[in-house]
């Protein structure tokens, strides 16, 4: 007998309030129930993160070391060839990651050679039978169709923060602007993945007006990665304090009581994080870490793969497969 509670889009902000300020012992026990639900609980999803074109981009995000106008020690790197990054792509699979995720420093896509290479890059990693994810900044419904051609299977385009605190961060392009990109993603039928980052300066009210745009969506995002800011020597945001792991245990267990079928990401801030820290994390509903050889989130430290297998195992979970993507009605 199936008993899942219904998928809910329609959130008030005192809800989620209510659940975000719950008793963290309670609010945790909720999720694992939640988690249960709807997900393995033995199963972690291992995804590799590449950075395909790093540095020099155009925006200002006060967090990122890429933007090209802050002063970090973050070296510009061309866009990579096809067959290096294939070659990323086999090691992440032999390593046991399921999805394969590329990041090009771009302000939005551009219809030239370089978009041209990037498709070439996601039909060969498709092939090799991984889930395929890009970040590539903003990007037109076509240019969605011609990844969803090309065998993407997931667009990651992160809020970052909430609408209210958003113009704190970033004045080069407009919450809009992300929304308007998410819906290009799903008109084209590509599975989206977008969440946000903590410790940026912001309230608990701008954490819950985030989860609550995301969770109002008329469809989830099929990924809900939750960053802890990695305080990037050089950017505006480089003496903000470490985020409490309690905080993020708090954002993790609250976003999948209220987006029960995601993939919920335990991402940046990993590398501060102790395994009884990150086993909290998991026990609050987060099926899913990047991890990878060159043991880099992008351009900031991450745990590499032995190190993760070890965590894993001593943990007793196990690397999830390929997954078919999941339709609820």
């Amino acid at each position: 007998m199936n008993t899942k509670p219904s998928l809910r889009n329609d959130w008030t902000k005192q809800e989620i309030e209510e659940i975000y300020h719950s008793p963290l012992l309670q609010l945790v026990y909720r999720a694992a129930t939640v988690h249960r639900e709807w997900h393995n609980p033995e199963e972690i999803q291992m995804s590799t993160l590449l950075s395909i074109k790093t540095g020099g981009c155009p925006e200002d995000c006060s967090y990122c070391g890429q933007a090209a106008r802050y002063h970090t020690n973050i070296k510009v790197q061309a866009l990579l060839s096809i067959e290096s990054v294939l070659e990323h792509a086999r090691k992440a699979k032999d390593s046991g990651s399921s999805r394969f995720c590329m990041a090009a420093a771009w302000r939005e896509v551009r219809n030239n050679r370089d978009f041209d290479r990037v498709i070439d890059m996601v039909k060969g990693v498709n092939d090799l039978g991984l889930e395929v994810c890009c970040t590539l900044g903003m990007l037109t419904e076509e240019q969605a169709v011609r990844l969803q051609e090309a065998g993407l299977y997931a667009y990651n385009h992160n809020l970052d923060t909430s609408e209210q605190y958003y113009e704190e961060i970033i004045s080069t392009r407009t919450f809009d602007n992300r929304i308007n990109t998410i819906n290009n993603v799903r008109k084209a039928g590509i599975t989206v993945c977008s969440g946000g980052i903590i410790g940026l300066g912001e309230t608990h009210a701008d954490r819950i007006s985030m989860l609550l745009t995301l969770a109002n969506m008329p469809k989830h995002p099929e990924s809900v990665p939750i960053n802890a800011l990695a305080r990037v020597a050089g950017t505006p945001l480089e003496e903000n304090p470490k985020v409490d792991t309690w905080e993020m245990v708090r954002m993790i267990a609250t976003a999948r009581i209220v987006m029960p079928s995601s993939m919920v990401r335990l991402s940046a801030g990993r590398i501060e994080m102790t395994e009884f820290e990150q086993a909290w994390c998991f026990m609050a509903g987060a099926n899913s870490i990047f991890t990878g050889e060159r043991e880099t989130l992008l351009v900031t430290p991450n745990p590499g793969v032995s190190e993760d297998m070890q965590l894993l195992n001593t943990l007793g979970l196990k690397p999830m497969g390929k997954r078919e993507e999941v339709r609820v009605d």
